[in-house]
């Protein structure tokens, strides 16, 4: 590693809606930080940060990619760790686990486009890891650009006080750079590929009663967040000087208080260096961020820990990819310590001792061999055998474990199977890849048909999974139609008494217990399991079984053979045999009263319910609100933005969302874009439920049967 200063380290995100131009931004990064020696463009498919056959192809990111660079700013060498995230809301986890391990994030905006949805998304996974943001306003050079409106949209939607830190000299077909509001020096560039393309000159006279203006507001910004700036900036606030402002508006960045906001054209090569400046002014390096909180397991109690070279190692595990050449690839943030390659570490979940054989430094898909790892670093790292994202590694005899990440659970699933008898084994190798690559995508086969059924978090996400079967692993499959995958809940309570006996000759099996069944507490998701047996009534050892037995009956509700999304149960009273009693005979006993008792207690069948936004036309507005009603939508909100352009907000069951792309299209002739992400289980309608149920081949009875 180049610089051991860790305030010349920066690890940062770029976060966006789709199209913003993230990639396109962080091919320029890497261009003027001279870590390419050519600009890769997306719509030609040869952008860096895009190395994935399928993101080439359709000039989407879809995998966050790594790479680290370096800038020259103020005299000093900064190092930039920089992860380019999708912005696909198929891909969120991407963004959320990128977010967990970063410092701090530049948000993309559209000039045009302004806040969209899937910036609302990932602002809000920013702000629930605590990252400090610095906004940039890319697009320019786009017909109906507007800096300043997007700002404001900013503070309106996003509820940021976003501070513009330059102005724009002209705009669409006319922009021609900008002026930095605190040297007020005006920035003039041109559209070469010269790593110097950009002279200063005079702020255009038309100009300066804006900047003067934009600056007093940018002045003022900065006094908010530093109480000795606000004294000077009554006394006397011509005595401020460029550091003081520079240094008030990082402090409130870091602080969360206020966002930075510049602007450019990263597709004209406008404004990107200016924006590595402002990378390295405002947001926060390791020392900056400070100490992270861990749990140390061997006490179970919290501690801190410091971004220090010389502490015992620890970093987080946040992602884990296959290469071809090298195998499993874990990339970690180191937290604190220091890591040799060929070094042991321990896995603070497994509690086992695993050698790192080998250290990267990533570059997209290319790996830079390194000797070690320290505080602030982010690394690849290869030789672990049994490693999930999220795990903590830490030093042999220090098992910390770090605050994990909260994946959602994919909403739509398809069954799949091998073309040819011989590719089956390759399907499940393949299979099980891609599920320890991505924690939204799971495998599972159903017991009642036998099939292989993959779920993900949308239509795109499964087919991007189909394409890389076929083209990473050479496996050819078959697939069926998309399927919602349902939950169950149960909504009434019920006591059941269950016994378990069975006599074979020998020792038998006995197992009796008493329990009460119902819908768990609000917010509870999974089992919410408590004891009350008096007396040894059920001995100690035995009411971990009938914990186990309930959890393993969740996973197929007997209504149609959905999984249960929660559930109370209460062990009340039981008894047991000195001698036929055993584990196994409580979990089975548990299996059996929850198949007999969860008719009894009112189940229902839930479906995911998808937050739907689309940007139309006005024209097209009572034909897509006509065609979400037919489809059980729910109208939450209409906006109207500048250029008579709306945005209709609604609540629709994904059941009804196949294939909706294409019919939106249709209807307006192709002007119209939406998104789609989860929002929440809802009970699916009585007649609907009937027929789920029956197709999924179980009898329906109603309650009152």
């Amino acid at each position: 590693m180049a610089n051991r200063d860790l305030r010349f380290t920066r690890n940062i995100g770029i976060m966006a809606h789709i199209d913003a131009g993230k990639t396109t931004t962080s091919e320029r990064i890497l261009y003027y930080t001279g870590k390419t020696h050519k600009i890769g463009e997306v719509h030609e498919g040869e952008a860096t940060m895009d190395w994935m056959v399928q993101e080439q192809e359709r000039g989407i990111t879809i995998t966050s990619a790594a790479t680290t660079a370096f800038w020259h700013y103020g005299g000093n060498v900064f190092q930039i760790n920089l992860i380019d995230t999708p912005g696909h809301v198929d891909f969120t986890v991407e963004v959320e686990r990128s977010l967990r391990v970063l410092d701090g994030t530049i948000a993309t905006f559209c000039a045009v486009g302004r806040v969209q949805p899937q910036s609302e998304t990932v602002w809000r996974q920013a702000d629930k890891y605590g990252v400090p943001k610095l906004a940039y306003v890319n697009k320019m050079d786009r017909v109906g650009a507007d800096f300043l409106a997007c700002c404001e949209d900013i503070r309106r939607k996003l509820g940021a006080v976003a501070v513009p830190v330059c102005l724009p000299i002209g705009a669409e077909e006319n922009f021609e750079g900008i002026v930095d509001l605190i040297s007020r020096k005006a920035i003039y560039y041109n559209s070469g590929e010269e790593l110097v393309n950009y002279t200063y000159g005079p702020v255009p006279a038309d100009m300066e009663a804006d900047v003067d203006e934009w600056r007093e507001k940018l002045v003022e910004a900065a006094a908010d967040c530093d109480d000795a700036l606000m004294e000077k900036f009554f006394d006397d606030p011509a005595t401020i000087t460029e550091d003081e402002i520079i240094a008030a508006l990082r402090k409130g960045t870091i602080e969360m208080k206020i966002v930075p906001a510049c602007c450019g054209s990263s597709f004209k090569n406008k404004g990107v260096q200016f924006l590595l400046d402002a990378v390295m002014r405002y947001l926060p390096s390791p020392l900056d961020v400070g100490a992270v909180e861990a749990t140390n397991l061997a006490i179970d109690k919290k501690l801190t820990l410091e971004p220090d070279p010389t502490a015992p190692f620890c970093g987080l595990v946040f992602k884990i990819a296959t290469d071809p050449y090298v195998g499993r690839l874990a990339y970690i943030r180191a937290y604190s310590g220091h890591l040799d390659s060929g070094s042991y570490v321990m896995n603070s979940r497994t509690g086992r001792k695993e050698r790192v054989s080998r250290l990267f430094q990533m570059h997209s898909n290319h790996q830079n061999p390194i000797d070690f790892v320290e505080a602030g670093d982010i690394c690849a790292a290869v030789g672990f055998k049994d490693l999930r994202t999220g795990d903590t590694v830490c030093a042999d005899n220090h098992r910390y474990a770090l605050e994990s990440m909260t994946f959602p659970d994919p909403v739509i699933g398809i069954a799949v199977e091998p073309k040819t008898q011989n590719d089956l084994d390759k399907l499940g190798v393949a299979l099980s890849k891609l599920a320890e690559e991505d924690p939204t995508f799971s495998v599972k086969s159903d017991n009642e048909t036998g099939q292989t059924v993959i779920s993900g978090m949308g239509e795109l996400h499964l087919d991007i999974i189909v394409d890389r079967l076929r083209r990473e692993f050479g496996v050819e499959i078959n697939q069926g139609a998309p399927h919602v995958n349902y939950k169950e809940a149960v909504t009434a309570s019920v006591q059941h008494h269950e016994v378990f006996k069975k006599q074979t000759g020998g020792r038998g099996k006995f197992a009796d217990i008493v329990v009460e069944i119902g819908p768990a507490d609000e917010g509870v998701n999974g089992l919410q399991f408590t004891s009350e047996v008096k007396g040894g009534n059920i001995p100690k050892e035995f009411i971990p079984s009938v914990e186990k037995g309930f959890e393993s009956a969740m996973l197929n509700g007997a209504l149609a053979g959905y999984e249960v999304q929660s559930l109370k149960v209460t062990l009340l009273d039981g008894s047991y045999h000195p001698v036929d009693s055993d584990q196994l005979s409580f979990e089975i006993a548990a299996r059996m009263a929850f198949r007999n008792a969860y008719r009894k207690c009112k189940p229902v069948l839930l479906e995911p319910i998808m937050d739907l936004e689309v940007v139309t036309p006005e024209e097209y507005m009572g034909e897509i609100v006509g065609d979400l009603n037919r489809r059980r939508g729910q109208i939450s909100a209409m906006d109207t933005t500048t250029g008579g352009v709306r945005i209709i907000k609604a609540f629709v069951p994904l059941a009804e969302q196949f294939g909706y792309v294409t019919v939106l299209r249709t209807l307006s002739s192709g002007r119209a874009s939406s998104t789609m992400s989860f929002n929440h289980y809802a009970e699916v309608p009585a007649p609907m439920a009937k027929d789920i149920v029956e197709k999924s081949g179980y009898r329906y009875i109603p309650y009152d049967e």
